[in-house]
């Protein structure tokens, strides 16, 4: 019973840690939710925040430089976009947000949401990373 909530804690401690860590992309993969599982549950937390980090982490890759430098200076629509979901990498943009290709980069897109610039994916809509 008891190894059965260490094991549920690591779990969730080192999905939550992942997420965080992956908006700084800090978190590289394995290793890094290793790393998190081990400090918060030992051994088996090493194990298990490996696998939840190596999900994680090979996920949400950062995008090259020079697609972050486009969206950095690229010119904010006209129309503000205001959606009340909070914008999360790793997870899509609703359906009302417009996102543009990157011209030298189609495998990336942007979008302007709540006055934050923000990468995505373009075919899943996912949240790649957040400009600050």
């Amino acid at each position: 019973m008891l190894r059965k909530i260490i094991v549920g804690a690591a779990v969730s401690a080192a999905l939550m840690s992942g997420s965080a860590f992956a908006q700084s992309s800090t978190v590289k993969g394995a290793a890094g939710g290793a790393v998190t599982g081990a400090i918060v549950g030992g051994p088996v937390g090493a194990a298990v925040g490996g696998v939840a980090g190596a999900a994680i982490g090979t996920a949400i890759d950062p995008p090259p430089q020079k697609v972050v430098t486009y969206v950095r200076e690229a010119p904010a629509p006209s129309a503000r976009v205001v959606v009340r979901e909070k914008v999360v990498v790793g997870q899509p943009l609703p359906e009302t947000v417009v996102v543009k290709p990157i011209p030298d980069d189609p495998t990336y897109a942007y979008a302007v949401v709540n006055d934050e610039r923000v990468i995505v994916e373009p075919s899943s809509r996912k949240v790649i990373q957040v400009i600050k």
